[in-house]
């Protein structure tokens, strides 16, 4: 069973940083992004359509490479949960968590009996299709397993404290575009409301020994968002990393091209001597 070395950084009171992919799941983009310097993917299937047979072969992609793979299911299901688990992630981030409750039935679909609910199955993708012991396999798996909640709504960020305090919650992961349309203030990031459940979700974290997460678009955000005690921080999105870093480079282009010539004049025809 491979360890997951981000859960063990942040436990331990470390920080970890990594990718979130919406659109690029190619082959070759696991080791781009450990060659970048990530430690974990965050791949989503909340606003994507990506399927499970492909989620499955990104999984792949990432043994051996010593980054970690983690998905963002679409919705509190257990068949999304258990199933993408199965497949090989190491992690899950559900959305839109409201109560301590919520968090609870969360944790329980990622452990195995007797502290949670999650079926069995093994020498599969999830144990790398290996034999062994499958007491050890359910106490590796409950170990590894990233447990991410989602405060993204105005109820989870008042309920944060009580979500915190969930055993087998590990990290509570603020969704600040979605808390701010919420809070009926969208994309106000300096609304006194907003800033007060950013400090609440930090606070509540602290208290319980959780880790504060957050998905940091440019250096500015990062900068914040670290001041206040963010440990776990994907870099923007691959969508808008890639656009912003070839817009860049067309708009030096335009910028620097030389100045537009006149077309050659067509050479007149030879006339016939026939």
């Amino acid at each position: 069973m491979r360890d997951n070395p981000v859960k063990a950084k942040i436990t331990a009171g470390g920080s970890s940083f990594g990718a979130m992919i919406f659109e690029f799941f190619t082959p070759g983009i696991a080791q781009i992004c450990k060659a970048a310097g990530a430690e974990f993917i965050l791949y989503d299937m909340e606003h994507t359509a990506i399927s499970t047979e492909t989620l499955r072969q990104q999984f792949a992609l990432c043994r051996g490479l010593g980054i970690v793979p983690l998905v963002r299911v679409p919705t509190t299901e257990y068949d999304f949960i258990a199933r993408m688990l199965d497949v090989g992630a190491l992690g899950i981030m559900v959305p839109m968590v409201d109560t301590a409750e919520q968090a609870a039935f969360i944790a329980a679909c990622c452990k195995y009996p007797p502290v949670g609910r999650r079926g069995a199955a093994f020498g599969v993708g999830h144990d790398d299709f290996t034999g062994g012991s499958v007491l050890d396999k359910m106490k590796a798996g409950n170990e590894r397993t990233l447990v991410i909640c989602q405060i993204e709504t105005a109820k989870g960020a008042e309920n944060c404290d009580a979500i915190a305090a969930v055993p087998g919650v590990d990290v509570l992961w603020l969704g600040h575009f979605d808390l701010t349309n919420f809070m009926r203030s969208p994309a106000q990031f300096d609304n006194p409301r907003y800033l007060k459940a950013v400090d609440d979700v930090v606070a509540a974290c602290d208290r319980h020994g959780k880790t504060p997460a957050f998905m940091a678009a440019d250096q500015k955000w990062m900068a914040d968002y670290l001041a206040k005690g963010f440990r776990l921080m994907a870099y923007g999105v691959d969508i808008g990393i890639f656009q912003n870093a070839l817009a860049q480079g067309i708009d030096f282009m335009r910028a620097n091209a030389a100045p537009s010539r006149p077309a050659p004049k067509a050479k007149p025809k030879a006339r016939s001597r026939k």
